[in-house]
């Protein structure tokens, strides 16, 4: 059974920094992604940043390029957040996807994913 844990929200100023931090284990796999989403109050959940875990490759939404990155070691994957913004407080879910390989990051495709819990991000003005 795929497990993923996200861990590192919390309460933020704009213009600061957080790290969140996905941890998945239980699965094999050669290569995989692994999606960052979020869901802010009364908001669909949006697909934020994805990693491909054999070249590295990464994909971000617009709202963030520049200011997040996306990063993997082992069975981990980061989310570095810098110059939050208040529109950036949601629910943030890593979710591990085996059949998709970030390609839902660019066209419309379904995927099947193993989602964590979630972390709330919360940034203050």
């Amino acid at each position: 059974e795929v497990q993923v844990v996200e861990s590192g929200g919390g309460l933020v100023q704009a213009g600061g920094s957080l790290r969140l931090s996905c941890a998945a284990s239980g699965f094999t796999a050669d290569d995989y992604a692994v999606g960052w989403f979020r869901q802010a109050p009364g908001e669909e959940r949006e697909g934020v940043s994805c990693i491909t875990t054999k070249f590295g490759i990464t994909h971000y939404a617009d709202s963030v390029k520049g200011r997040f990155t996306v990063s993997s070691a082992k069975n981990m994957v980061y989310l570095q957040m810098n110059n939050l913004k208040p529109e950036d407080t949601a629910i943030y879910y890593c979710a591990v996807i085996l059949d998709n390989l970030c390609l839902y990051m660019i066209e419309p495709t379904s995927f099947t994913a193993s989602w964590g819990r979630g972390t709330q991000v919360t940034v203050s003005s």
